[in-house]
């Protein structure tokens, strides 16, 4: 077993780190001197973390802001005075003001932790300039597509297998709005097998037709650009892709 780092001695925040104290739950903690005088036990990941940075005098001492933040900048903000206002640990709310002019009340906890950087204002422009960095073929997007293969998000423990009832697997697969069933099998690796598979020829062949269609209209004028054809169809329970970028 690794030897526990010795933090004897340190500091953080308000506390200084005296002597190594038993274990809680696992974790390695220590016996710090707070600047007020008192003794307080904490985990020493706790502790490099910042999460811990005084005994609880900080939060005891509601009257006042608890450090001077003003003209201080975080992020987009710029903080002006402490509030009256407390959350429920205690924290000060200082009132901030954004570059983007609007004014905004924070947690100080929230400003030196670096969790509030603006107003809301980046979080907007975020949200705003996704479809921007989006595309979106028949209601399908491209990018979802490519980072779509490494989610697993069901029972089975893969993308679109599902256990039966009977003991058996189903596969299946979505594309532009429609669920497509793959087949039932005996053994899971048999509809990973088959997942995969449809995949490599519906997923991975889509994603490859458009990029090799977006190099083919490159520059091109929007009236000069042929369509762009994907579609997918399912006979005798095998799937057949219909690609192509002719009229």
């Amino acid at each position: 077993m690794a030897q526990a780092e010795n933090l004897t001695g340190c500091r953080f925040g308000r506390l200084t780190v005296l002597q190594q104290a038993e274990n809680r739950h696992g974790r390695t903690c220590w016996l710090c001197r707070c600047d007020c005088g008192n003794t307080h036990v904490a985990a020493a990941r706790d502790l490099k973390a910042g999460k811990v940075t005084s005994c609880g005098c900080r939060r005891r001492q509601t009257g006042l802001a608890i450090a001077d933040l003003r003209g201080r900048r975080f992020g987009r903000l710029v903080a002006l005075y402490p509030t009256d206002k407390r959350d429920k640990k205690g924290c000060v709310y200082w009132h901030c003001r954004c570059d983007c002019g609007a004014e905004t009340d924070v947690t100080e906890d929230s400003l030196t932790q670096g969790n509030s950087q603006s107003c809301g204002c980046l979080k907007r422009e975020a949200q705003q300039a996704i479809p921007t960095r989006l595309h979106r073929v028949d209601g399908t997007c491209v990018e979802w597509l490519e980072k779509r293969k490494h989610r697993s998000d069901n029972t089975s423990g893969f993308r679109g297998v599902y256990p039966l009832k009977s003991g058996r697997y189903r596969a299946a697969i979505g594309f532009k709005g429609r669920r497509y069933t793959i087949g039932s099998y005996d053994s899971f690796e048999a509809a990973v097998a088959a997942r995969l598979e449809a995949e490599e020829l519906i997923h991975n062949g889509f994603v490859k037709a458009w990029r090799c269609w977006q190099q083919q209209n490159a520059g091109l004028p929007e009236a000069q650009r042929l369509p762009f054809r994907f579609e997918v169809q399912k006979t005798d329970g095998h799937f057949i892709v219909k690609a192509d970028t002719a009229p």
